[in-house]
């Protein structure tokens, strides 16, 4: 169902006054009317449009700090609720246009649960698979120039009604000519253009920095982000982690991964086998028992220490819309495309960190924090408040017996310590630790949402044994 942003923002009351409804006219341009533009690609274009949004969210709390005057304290509730909501429903609006990078964004703040405001995480979900899609003139324009064909003609029926669209791409229904049902993924037209210009937006924000101790090691940590995401668009490169990642698993796993069809797959269009089932704030709307939440957490933990131990692959895009509970209990991975190998000197760190990861020792962790963060012995804070954050990351695996992921209060204290890391410019790392770091928010956040009290260790020390790995060296993959 196509989202009407500006109708949302309608129905709120107005800002200029309280008491009177604003018309049922649009106040600002409506998801509809931008779903049918090209993605602007200019990095004008989209400065311009950041900034208007900018300059929206800075008077919708201007209007609440003015209409909260002489207001009781449950009124004041309501008018900041009210705010939150205006705000982020002109962040949907904005974000659904632009796409790429900047949609990340708002992925990134619906992954903090109970940490941003809840009408922040309610509406900016949506943008994990439910975003406003593009019209289809303009997507049916990039299947023809891939494949020099109309898909009503490449496939036996194709719904041009989108039932998924997201940061990089929409999905459609279809059907093959050999019957099999398909979800055939669509690139929307110039949004690896658009990323680009976004990361030399992000850079002119970042110059001031420039003469900073760290401004190398923050560039390396920018050009690896931005390398990473434009890896994205190459849904070529996508099929191939999906091939290889479905030679991982077995149909006692309890994991599925997509068939890939390549005779209907280009870079900007992925054609794979249609999984059926619930996304998970859809299954969590069932009230699922505990059993049941921690069945499909121990699917989903099994799936991610699969992938990285045998098959190398540290998956990372942690969201609600790329994972299915499917109706004969086995969970769905969806999308493959941020995808980082762990390969040469990124293994042989990875099984560095091995070793506080099962042991739980502070000096262990500090020696390992010490290589990977680059922290002297001049920074005793830093390194300090790296292990408090690093404690926080590792203590679910190296600690005995289930643990309980749905402890608010557990997973706000490592949100705030990375906040301070942050606030303290503590951001020397590896230039990949922005996706390393997405990560592991984003699956702590995925157990957070199931509520799950899982042993953590005894899966991963199950999916070690059975690559042959004994933590004194690599002896090879049995599982590929």
């Amino acid at each position: 169902m196509t989202i009407n942003v500006s109708e949302l923002i309608a129905a709120l009351p107005g800002e200029e006054d309280d008491a009177i409804a604003q018309p049922s006219s649009p106040a600002t341009e409506s998801s509809n009317h931008f779903s049918s533009r090209p993605i602007p690609i200019s990095r004008f274009r989209r400065l311009s449009a950041l900034g208007t949004l900018q300059a929206k969210i800075a008077a919708a709390y201007l209007f609440y700090w003015l209409r909260g005057w002489f207001k009781s304290a449950d009124e004041k509730q309501r008018l900041l609720a009210e705010a939150h909501w205006r705000t982020a429903l002109r962040l949907l609006d904005s974000m659904g246009y632009l796409r790429g990078a900047v949609m990340k964004v708002g992925q990134t703040l619906a992954n903090l649960p109970d940490i941003a405001p809840p009408e922040f995480v309610e509406t900016l979900e949506k943008l994990h698979f439910d975003a406003p899609p593009m019209h289809w003139s303009l997507l049916r324009e990039l299947v023809f120039s891939e494949f020099g064909d109309d898909p009503e003609r490449l496939f036996v029926s194709f719904n041009k009604t989108a039932f998924a669209a997201a940061s990089l791409g929409q999905v459609h229904q279809a059907q093959l000519r050999t019957g099999e049902d398909v979800a055939v993924k669509i690139q929307y037209p110039g949004i690896a253009d658009a990323i680009q210009s976004d990361f030399r937006n992000l850079f002119l924000f970042l110059l001031p920095g420039r003469l900073g101790r760290d401004w190398e090691n923050t560039r390396d940590q920018m050009d690896d982000l931005q390398r990473r995401l434009t890896l994205e668009t190459d849904y070529k490169m996508e099929a191939e982690n999906l091939r290889q990642a479905r030679t991982l698993f077995h149909e006692e796993d309890g994991v599925v991964i997509p068939e890939v069809y390549p005779q209907f797959s280009t870079p900007r269009v992925l054609t794979m086998e249609r999984l059926r089932g619930l996304h998970l704030r859809e299954f969590m709307a069932t009230n699922p028992s505990q059993d049941e939440r921690n069945d499909v957490a121990r699917k989903f933990v099994r799936a991610w220490y699969r992938l990285m131990f045998a098959g190398r692959m540290l998956y990372v895009d942690f969201h609600p819309g790329n994972f299915l509970v499917l109706d004969d209990g086995r969970i769905g991975i969806l999308d493959f495309g941020c995808i980082l190998p762990l390969e040469g000197d990124e293994w042989e760190l990875f099984r560095k960190i091995d070793r506080p990861l099962t042991t739980g020792r502070q000096d262990d962790r500090l020696a390992v924090l010490k290589e990977w963060n680059d922290i002297g012995d001049d920074e005793p804070d830093r390194l300090r408040l790296c292990d408090e954050f690093g404690l926080w990351c590792w203590k679910s695996r190296f600690n005995a017996g289930e643990y309980d992921f749905g402890d608010e209060q557990d997973f706000r204290h490592g949100v705030e310590l990375f906040g301070e890391m942050v606030r303290k410019r503590y951001s020397r790392s590896r230039a990949n630790v922005i996706t390393i770091t997405r990560g592991n928010f984003g699956w702590r956040s995925i157990m957070y949402l199931l509520k799950a009290k899982v042993d953590i260790r005894a899966i991963a020390e199950e999916e070690v044994k059975a690559t042959g790995w004994d933590r004194s060296g690599y002896a090879g993959r049995t599982l590929a």
